[in-house]
């Protein structure tokens, strides 16, 4: 074509978005699991016939690297030529191109007039597995006793599942019905997403798709060398850890280094520690996901994401390491690595960019999963969730209180919900006191979620993370607090026992699991806080007065409920002469 029509531009462009959004909304309202329906552990993407991504719908950023490379090596693997229309294949494979093995992706071709033109795919954390513990997240020491590894197979043959591999599937699995219904929502969206981009094409024929697709790419490339020329040029590092890899009191060392080169980007991992057998191993795909992301939220929020973007994303991570481990180490706890190297990356920029990089945040994944029978029913109920933490505060606001972070898009699952499905009690939902990072602008509060179970034995699986410390502050910020993983043992809750962040817990009827997330890092000194705001914070009942004199230096009248304006500034001054 020899001109661009900037209206069938912008048409085509927001078409191609729309449809991967269409397809997550289908997902959503078809799946069965909380995880996938409520909480929106999933993501859906459209790529061209040569498997570049071309849209993606960003459910969970933290997925953004998985389709990159698990499409094209599972069509590679298959075989592009035993693909007809109507197929879909399943696939789960973390040295593939994959994350953990919860994360399941169905892929379908998509033809018009007989030719392949591109592929739709879909996807979510199933809630299980198999493998050796319910919610297949325990600490194990290899891939193999974490839950099915599925090679790219077909689930669906000309639009009609096949039998054989799905009842293969699921025979691995405690949580069938929800499961079984989690892989029909995928193939539904699966359908969705080709249906409307046949209907696309119909709209639009396939030279001019074809070209705007190629134009849209470029347009995304054009963007990103121009947002990626604003970051000063300088190499750039942060190091930090993984508090606790499940099976050693060895702490998992993490280096990142990004070098900025004009309209270059590229990320370094050398110097990371050995891949481990332990929970604590990132897949290629993982850590490209990090590094992605990182990037990603330079940009504008209206940029389309495609190939053109992904290009840009350069990186080391040598294999063999925590973040690019080899068959057959475990992945399942990859995601604590990957949500910590994806922190410890924007910490590395904010001596250049202090306006735009908060301080830290939860940085660990925080996952939780049970397995329970149901005496009523007889079913095998698993349930997975990702708990919500303090985001890190930033150049002039405090950091949100409870909420997932970066790259990790989920919700909270409803209290209600989980009472609705699961014969157990959420006896507390709350936020934790005085456990901000202190700053002049004060990190997020963490959340704390207790899990009653009344009448039935159940397995509790803790993968998390933060057993030494807390999110780190920023600029004169204090750290946040720590995580804290808590046992209490009958219904009076009289005996109870710290717990690590990576185990499994057989559990007695009126046992309850504690499960508390970190706080948000602080930035910039605690000192030079408006006064006002460490008052609402007390009234609210975010921090104590204790804690306001200790960390603020502000003094409250109790009587009155007021700053004692006088008392408060000679205890700024105080601290200012002798420091």
């Amino acid at each position: 074509m020899a001109k661009i029509d900037l209206i069938e531009f912008e048409v085509i462009k927001s078409a191609l978005t729309q449809i991967a959004e269409e397809m997550a909304i289908a997902l959503r309202r078809s799946a069965y699991s909380t995880n996938v329906k409520t909480r929106q552990d999933f993501s859906c993407a459209l790529f061209d016939k040569n498997t570049r991504p071309i849209s993606q719908a960003f459910t969970q950023p933290v997925h953004l690297g998985s389709f990159v490379e698990l499409l094209p090596n599972s069509v590679k693997a298959y075989g592009e030529k035993n693909l007809e229309h109507g197929d879909m294949i399943v696939v789960n494979n973390p040295f593939g191109g994959g994350s953990h093995l919860n994360d399941i992706t169905v892929f379908s071709p998509v033809h018009y007039k007989s030719s392949l033109i591109g592929y739709v795919a879909t996807l979510a954390h199933h809630v299980d597995v198999g493998g050796g513990a319910p919610a297949s997240i325990g600490p194990f020491k290899e891939i193999f006793q974490e839950g099915i590894i599925i090679p790219p197979v077909k689930l669906v043959s000309r639009g009609k599942i096949n039998d054989d591999i799905f009842r293969f599937i699921l025979a691995q699995i405690r949580s069938k019905r929800v499961t079984s219904g989690d892989f029909r929502a995928q193939i539904a969206a699966n359908n969705v997403g080709r249906n409307r981009l046949l209907e696309l094409l119909k709209k639009y024929d396939l030279e001019k798709f074809k070209y705007y697709t190629s134009e849209i790419i470029k347009y995304t490339d054009r963007i990103t060398r121009t947002e990626i020329q604003k970051i000063p040029d300088g190499v750039y590092e942060s190091k930090g850890f993984i508090d606790y890899d499940g099976f050693s009191n060895k702490t998992v060392s993490l280096n990142t280094k990004i070098i900025i080169n004009d309209d270059s980007i590229f990320f370094d991992f050398n110097g990371c520690d050995k891949q481990r057998r332990a929970p604590v191993n990132s897949t290629k795909a993982m850590t490209f996901s990090a590094c992605a992301y990182v990037l990603m939220a330079l940009m504008p929020s209206d940029m389309p994401v495609n190939i053109g973007f992904y290009k840009h994303v350069k990186m080391n991570a040598p294999l063999g390491t925590v973040v690019n481990a080899k068959h057959p180490s475990p992945v399942v706890g990859g995601w604590e690595t990957q949500v910590r190297v994806n922190d410890l990356l924007f910490r590395a920029l904010s001596p250049c960019l202090p306006k735009k990089i908060p301080s830290s945040t939860k940085a660990m994944m925080a996952q939780a999963g049970f397995g329970i029978i149901d005496k009523k029913s007889g079913e095998y109920h698993c349930n997975y969730e990702a708990l919500a933490g303090g985001y890190g505060a930033r150049s002039n606001s405090d950091g949100p209180d409870a909420v997932q972070q970066h790259g990790q898009n989920t919700e909270n699952a409803p209290v209600e919900e989980i009472e609705t499905h699961f014969p157990i009690r959420i006896s507390e939902l709350s936020l934790i006191e005085n456990s901000e990072g202190p700053g002049k602008f004060r990190g997020g509060l963490g959340m704390r979620r207790d899990y009653h179970f009344p009448e039935d034995s159940a397995t509790f699986t803790i993968l998390s993370d933060r057993d030494i410390a807390g999110p780190r502050g920023i600029f004169g910020g204090l750290d946040g607090r720590k995580a804290y993983y808590v046992l209490y043992s009958g219904t009076l809750k009289k005996k109870s026992m710290e717990l690590s962040s990576k185990c499994v817990v057989n559990l007695n009827p009126g046992d309850t699991i504690s499960f508390q997330t970190p706080g948000g890092g602080g930035y910039g000194d605690p000192n030079k806080r408006n006064p006002n705001l460490v008052l609402n914070d007390v009234k609210s009942g975010k921090i104590t007065i204790e804690r306001a004199k200790k960390f603020y230096s502000v003094i409250i009248d109790k009587k009155r409920n007021l700053v004692d304006d006088k008392s408060t500034k000679n205890l700024r001054i105080k601290i200012i002469k002798n420091n």
